[in-house]
Parts: structure tokens; C-alpha cells; sequence
């Protein structure tokens, strides 16, 4: 009879904020040779990730908003409409001074943003929206500027 046996499960595997706060503390010490490289890159990498799709959500939210402010006649939600613009201009400006380097993603992801926008205000609304972006998309412009008016 042939028993397997389980290999033993690591501190990344058991507890992640317990590797989490291991990994700092070795960091610190400058403990390096006993880093768990593999699974640190693998959380460095998850980061980027978080942070890049956090600027397409919040762009797209951005946009739908927008679109409504410019393009649905509905007095009654405006204010609404420009809390939510306020609210992810804000939290986009936050995210770009916390890493410039996002700005380049922004700009990239702009025209996808637009179109998963305008599929939804679409949806929501029986109105004519524009094929195209009608005003600036530049990163001033998107977090600053109020089309509607």
C-alpha cells in the first residue's frame, strides 16, 4: 500500500497577510536569501494589474457620467451625474499622482472605455449619442473640464 503524502503547504499558501507581512520584515533586515521570489514578483505584478484596472473602471464610469451630464435631457438626475464625475475625477487624480507612469494607460485605454460607455448609456437610455468622443480626451481635459456647459 503506497500513502501520499500532501507536500506541505507554504506560508504564501496557509496565510497571505502573514506572508505578506514575513516578506517586509525579511525586506527590512535585508534578509534576501530567504525571499520568496517567485511569489513576490507574482504579488508585484498583481499591483500593476490592480491599479491599471482600476483606471479602466473608473474611465469608463467617468465617461457613462459624462455622456449622461451632455446628452440626457433629465434635470432631476444632473446633480447626481456630476457627484459621480466628481467622485471618480477625483479617485483617478489620486491614482495618477500616486504612479505618473499610469498616465500612459490612461491614454490607451480611452477609446475601449468609450466604446463599453456608450454600449451601456445606450442601453439605459433611448437616446442619440454620439459614434465618436465629441471633445478633448486628453488627461487635463478628462478630469477637469465640464463638457456640458
Amino acid at each position: 500500500m503506497t500513502i501520499a503524502i500532501a507536500p506541505k503547504a507554504t506560508l504564501y499558501e496557509r496565510d497571505l497577510n502573514l506572508w505578506v507581512e514575513d516578506t517586509i520584515d525579511k525586506l527590512k533586515a535585508g534578509d534576501f536569501q530567504n525571499l520568496d521570489i517567485e511569489n513576490l514578483i507574482e504579488e508585484i505584478e498583481g499591483v500593476t494589474g490592480s491599479d491599471k484596472r482600476e483606471i479602466e473602471n473608473r474611465l469608463q464610469r467617468l465617461i457613462e457620467h459624462i455622456l449622461k451630464r451632455c446628452y440626457v435631457s433629465s434635470p432631476d438626475c444632473d446633480r447626481g451625474w456630476q457627484v459621480t464625475i466628481v467622485n471618480q475625477r477625483q479617485k483617478l487624480t489620486r491614482l495618477l499622482r500616486q504612479s505618473p507612469s499610469l498616465k500612459c494607460h490612461f491614454l490607451e485605454s480611452f477609446d475601449e472605455a468609450f466604446d463599453n460607455a456608450l454600449k451601456i448609456v445606450r442601453i439605459e437610455y433611448d437616446v442619440h449619442f454620439p459614434d465618436i468622443w465629441q471633445f478633448s480626451c486628453d488627461i487635463d481635459s478628462m478630469l477637469n473640464v465640464d463638457f456640458w456647459e
